[in-house]
């Protein structure tokens, strides 16, 4: 596993973090808890916190904070993840806001559990009132 690339972490702790982006409080101490705060701010972050963006970016994740940031459209965010190689989280912010063609790419390479992540994401930011006082990337 390599920390800050999402898609190298074993499907156990990504089963958590999806609950816990989800809102389900408990898994997100655990992930505190059990080595992977990281994931445990990024499903806060996700869920509109700036403080969480801020300890991302502290604490040498700025590609989770740029991927907040990506799954709202920031061009900024975007293109900050493409030169940075975090191709990965790009696919996944597109999935995140329903493209058919990343979600066919994750289904395609039998990656269905972060078709599931995209969906949770989707789902909650679809149900968001945006803050505009939440500091974008």
């Amino acid at each position: 596993m390599k920390r800050g690339q999402l898609e190298t972490y074993p499907v156990k702790i990504l089963l958590a973090f999806t609950e816990a982006v989800g809102g389900n409080e408990d898994l997100f101490d655990w992930l505190l808890k059990n080595n992977y705060p990281e994931l445990a701010v990024l499903s806060k972050s996700l869920r509109g916190g700036e403080a969480s963006n801020i300890w991302l970016i502290e604490h040498n994740f700025p590609q989770f904070a740029a991927f907040d940031a990506a799954i709202h459209s920031d061009v900024r965010a975007l293109i900050w993840l493409k030169r940075h190689n975090f191709i990965f989280l790009i696919r996944l912010a597109d999935a995140s806001r329903g493209s058919e063609t990343a979600i066919d790419w994750f289904q395609k390479h039998d990656l269905k559990l972060f078709v599931l992540l995209a969906k949770k994401i989707k789902s909650f930011v679809d149900n968001q009132v945006f803050d505009v006082h939440k500091r974008r990337f």
